[in-house]
């Protein structure tokens, strides 16, 4: 695998430009959109991708160029055409069509999801894991099958890090609710029985987040945490257990914003200590949304000859991950993988 790309990411919070070759990130600048109030409003986020846009590409051109690397090495550019929020969506993808436009360079459309999953294996020791996907939107659980990553479990209604951010607000904790449901959680004294949604390989996070707001009445703020924690990933180390079991692999990924909470991967790590499986999670920086992982799959899917037409470059806000077909992994890989 050979190249330079410069990935756009910009589905909703954070507007972040990077550039990327085989080895690493070579340069990354980004942006995020902070609401005084409340959780995100798409129209204001979209407004603040397109004022910020120069500024986040400027600034990784110039870093880039500090490094030896200028806008005539990039060799292709890719930005995340879904799954996102419509507004934010366009407003990035027309970035990326000037820039590929202007440099005279192929178009590469990315799938959000899987740029997640992609940085998670660049960045890790982990080949071919059962990779837990945890962010605001969304929750699933994903590991590669016959051309294409297939979704063994998702979320039947909100995302896991949405549900945090519902309750949270609702408590008054502002936003963004998870880092501060952690901290609470740590303080806590007691479990308190909440509803514990599985059905089948998928989850339901909605009812979960609403009990979490009402428990809130007859016990403490740092009791309810702990709770609404301990029984959210009780139920997706569950879900990635059993797509494990089911596969036969023996690694497993964690991906995505809602990842950084310590308890979370002390949870899975128990998990995979128990089935003698590993467990990979890559550093903070490439956990939540980031320029670098649209950057690096977007070369994944340039050197295997996966672009597209500026004509063809419309996002698609509920873009999911098993409708792209895998043309970087071979599938003589799967095949030793499986003798």
């Amino acid at each position: 695998m050979k190249g330079t790309v410069l990935g756009i990411e910009g589905t909703a919070w954070n507007l972040s430009a990077a550039i990327v070759n085989e080895k690493d990130v070579i340069a990354e600048v980004s942006d995020m959109y902070r609401p005084p109030i409340g959780g995100i409003h798409p129209r204001e986020a979209a407004q603040h991708h397109a004022k910020y846009a120069s500024y986040v590409v400027k600034g990784v051109l110039e870093e880039a160029r500090q490094k030896g690397v200028d806008a005539s090495n990039i060799d292709a550019i890719s930005f995340s055409q879904g799954p996102g929020l419509g507004a934010c969506l366009r407003t990035v993808a027309t970035v990326a069509r000037m820039l590929a436009i202007s440099l005279d360079v192929p178009l590469v459309g990315v799938n959000h999801c899987l740029a997640h999953v992609e940085v998670g294996r660049w960045k890790t020791p982990a080949t071919d894991p059962v990779t837990l996907y945890v962010s605001g939107a969304n929750s699933q659980v994903l590991a590669y099958r016959m051309g294409r990553y297939r979704v063994f479990g998702e979320t039947l209604d909100i995302g896991l890090g949405n549900a945090f951010d519902k309750f949270a607000r609702s408590a008054g904790l502002g936003h963004p609710g998870g880092p501060q449901i952690e901290q609470f959680a740590k303080n806590a004294s007691n479990y308190i029985p909440l509803p514990y949604v599985v059905k089948g390989m998928d989850l339901s996070f909605s009812g979960l987040s609403t009990a979490a707001t009402a428990a809130l009445k007859d016990h403490s703020m740092e009791d309810v945490c702990y709770s609404f924690q301990e029984t959210a990933f009780a139920m997706v180390v569950e879900v990635t257990e059993r797509a494990l079991a089911h596969t036969g692999k023996n690694e497993v990924l964690l991906a995505g914003g809602v990842g950084a909470n310590a308890r979370l991967r002390e949870m899975l790590d128990i998990m995979c200590n128990e089935r003698g499986a590993n467990f990979y999670v890559p550093e903070k920086r490439f956990m939540g949304d980031n320029g670098a992982m649209i950057a690096y799959l977007g070369l994944l899917m340039y050197d295997s000859g996966n672009v597209i037409d500026v004509e063809n470059s419309h996002v698609n806000p509920n873009f999911r991950p098993d409708d792209v077909d895998v043309t970087w992994i071979s599938r003589d890989f799967e095949e030793g993988r499986q003798s």
